[in-house]
């Protein structure tokens, strides 16, 4: 009884957590402009990439929706909408990693020191450059509007201010870097290279079996 309704809660966040997107963004930036905004602006900046990110997942999730059913059928050749990439595994890639690493870093960077948090804005960065590389190829991708107008320019402005303004060790952003490269390629490779593989398996499968 208790797995069933563990499962069932589970199926729950899977299918609605991007619905929770615009309504933190509206909270959090408004608690941000109050309180952080004239207290902390180097801190102020990298609380944004939270909010600037969770817009990002609305574009992707909510409206107009539809990258998992994109990045199957247009960038891993799936002849179906929600496999290889699922709901799963949507929800385990971007709740691990926005809505726990990033406000996390955030708060590390208020209370221990300021560079923790930088690599969110490479992140934001890399992550939004796969989308305008995904263009390119396959036009248009939900995810795309949100990393041209708030990802790169808000990710790009975080980084030149900590370079200029308010400066941290070179070491620092390096670190900073390599922890969002990382993080991206691990996705990348998942994507592109396991997944793709899957897809191509499965349609060979299919095909096989149409052929027998």
């Amino acid at each position: 009884m208790k797995s069933t309704k563990k499962h069932s809660i589970m199926a729950w966040l899977e299918e609605y957590w991007p619905v929770s997107t615009p309504f933190l963004t509206v909270y959090l930036t408004v608690v941000l402009v109050l309180f952080v905004l004239r207290e902390n602006f180097a801190l102020f900046l990298i609380w944004l990439q939270t909010p600037v990110y969770w817009m990002h997942q609305f574009e992707e999730y909510i409206y107009p929706g539809g990258f998992v059913e994109f990045f199957n059928g247009r960038v891993l050749g799936s002849k179906r909408e929600e496999w290889p990439l699922t709901k799963t595994h949507a929800f385990w890639i971007n709740v691990p990693i926005i809505f726990v690493a990033f406000p996390l870093s955030a708060v590390l960077a208020g209370l221990v020191g300021i560079s923790i948090g930088i690599w969110t804005a490479y992140f934001s960065i890399l992550n939004a450059l796969s989308h305008a590389g995904m263009f390119f190829k396959h036009g248009y991708n939900p995810g795309l509007v949100a990393s041209v107008l708030l990802n790169i320019p808000i990710g790009t402005y975080t980084i030149y201010y900590f370079a200029t303004r308010h400066p941290i060790s070179p070491s620092a952003h390096i670190v900073g870097f390599l922890v969002a490269l990382a993080i991206q390629g691990v996705l990348m490779v998942w994507g592109l290279k396991f997944m793709k593989t899957k897809a191509k398996q499965s349609e060979s499968h299919s095909q096989h079996s149409r052929e027998n």
